[in-house]
């Protein structure tokens, strides 16, 4: 039984911040799409900000793994 709370833990750890990263790079990714096509000199500044939201799933899965232990 506890080491089904456990997997049910580190997926939810893991889970759930990909959901959040998926939804926001699909925000973002299409405003950066729409922010390049007026100015093409932004383009390192969109792909840092797609790339941010990906920290919160590496953060998930360290928790992830903590909690695997």
């Amino acid at each position: 039984m506890e080491q089904g709370l456990i997997a049910i833990a580190a997926a939810l750890a893991i889970g759930l911040p990909a959901i959040a990263t998926a939804w926001a790079q699909s925000r973002i990714g299409a405003a950066g799409a729409g922010a390049l096509a007026e100015k093409p000199e932004l383009l390192g500044s969109i792909i840092l900000l797609v790339a941010i939201p990906e920290t919160m799933v590496l953060l998930g899965f360290v928790i992830a793994f903590w909690i695997l232990g």
